[in-house]
């Protein structure tokens, strides 16, 4: 499998006399809001493919984001719609593949749908973590895919990538080049709550460096609170340091969020950051700073830089203000939290405290370590044990 700087500079070359094909796998929320945004941007040099299994989902999904687009003026984009691809079946991945070639590829999909994971977890264990082998679940098969036709496509996580990118690294598999999510929202909250504090009406200009994972995420966002660790973060505007009070400045970034599919805005925000930065990057010769989890396959979430400003595109983690050992640190410290121990050798290990959390919340004898090849059972038993016995809690909560 080639870098992500190689892959960038293959782009860069393949787009000089054609359009960027752009595939969205899964058509769910985060797949037809990013579909939605990427039609906004107008751009005759795109085109892109969605992939999913029922194709009356996808047409009827692909006509309103069109004729929606259409009435903005902004219809300038071919969509196709590749249907039929259960992606449980690898070969069927291949075929979609083989057919678009796409440069880009937003992996959108999920082995439960219409659920958010958090909805049972937070309340329960406190910890995200432990859906960890659903999320990998589509991955992996389709990252197999990938890998099976040589594929040199940029490829874009949505799904807990903390964790999915460097279980698929560890275990010798392809993985994905970029995480979206995660410590993406919670860098944009900071920027609001600093913003908000310091009357700096353009936050857009206020420049975040911060190295976390998940558990962070939702903490901050929900509780305002560091659960008493302390952030590596670093805030400046225009170029010079702001005098933030930090822990106040967290505890404004717990603000009023839906909890149904609308949450999900963020998260395809998140991925059309990334398509806009990879495209700055290769069309305009320009250096765009973003944070992803699982960035390169570490552990936790990082900002990254890609920087088109010279000959060759690179891709790296931004260690100018942090350096790389001290945020590997503190993102394991942070998806400890989030029930994880470890990633290493294609096994993920959860935590003992995470086991006797599940085993109280739910009377279920969660495995200590998944191993790569068990990562299907696994998953197939956390549905059954987990999900399906308390999805109705989780609907009647929701209402």
């Amino acid at each position: 499998m080639k870098t992500t700087s190689e892959k960038l500079n293959i782009l860069r070359k393949e787009i000089r006399n054609r359009k960027v094909k752009i595939m969205i796998i899964g058509l769910g929320s985060v797949g037809n809001y990013l579909l939605d945004y990427l039609m906004s941007a107008s751009d005759e040099q795109m085109e892109i493919a969605v992939v999913g299994r029922n194709l009356e989902k996808l047409e009827s999904d692909v006509n309103i984001v069109k004729v929606a687009s259409l009435i903005r003026r902004q219809n300038k984009t071919k969509v196709t719609i590749i249907e039929g691809i259960d992606l449980n079946n690898i070969s069927l991945i291949e075929k979609a593949m083989l057919e678009f070639r796409p440069d880009i590829i937003v992996n959108s999909s999920r082995a439960y749908s219409g659920l958010k994971y958090g909805s049972i977890s937070w309340k329960n264990i406190r910890a995200y973590g432990i859906w960890s082998p659903l999320s990998i679940r589509y991955t992996k098969n389709i990252m197999q895919a990938y890998e099976n036709v040589n594929s040199n496509a940029i490829v874009i996580n949505t799904s807990y990538s903390d964790a999915v990118i460097p279980w698929l690294k560890t275990a010798g598999k392809a993985y994905p080049d970029f995480g979206s999510g995660n410590i993406n929202h919670l860098v944009y909250r900071f920027k609001m709550a600093t913003g908000q504090m310091l009357d700096i009406s353009d936050y857009w200009n206020i420049d975040i460096s911060l190295a976390v994972a998940h558990f962070h995420d939702v903490c901050i966002s929900k509780e305002g609170h560091t659960e008493g660790k302390e952030l590596l973060i670093d805030i400046s505007y225009k170029s010079e340091k702001v005098n933030v009070d930090i822990q106040k400045m967290i505890s404004h970034c717990a603000i009023p969020m839906p909890v149904d599919a609308k949450r999900n805005m963020m998260n395809a925000s998140s991925n059309f950051e990334i398509i806009q930065a990879i495209l700055a990057a290769v069309r305009e010769n320009r250096k765009i700073k973003i944070h992803c989890p699982g960035a390169f396959g570490e552990i936790g979430g990082y900002p990254v830089v890609i920087d088109g400003t010279g000959e060759d595109i690179k891709a790296y983690i931004d260690e100018s203000v942090f350096d790389i050992s001290a945020m590997r640190a503190k993102n394991r410290e942070s998806i400890y939290l989030d029930g994880i121990e470890d990633v290493n050798e294609g096994t993920l290990t959860y935590t003992d405290e995470l086991l006797m959390k599940v085993k109280k919340a739910f009377d279920v004898d969660l495995v200590k370590k998944v191993p790569f090849d068990k990562i299907d059972e696994v998953a197939a038993y956390i549905i059954s044990e987990i999900i399906e016995k308390n999805i109705s809690d989780s609907i009647e909560t929701k209402i």
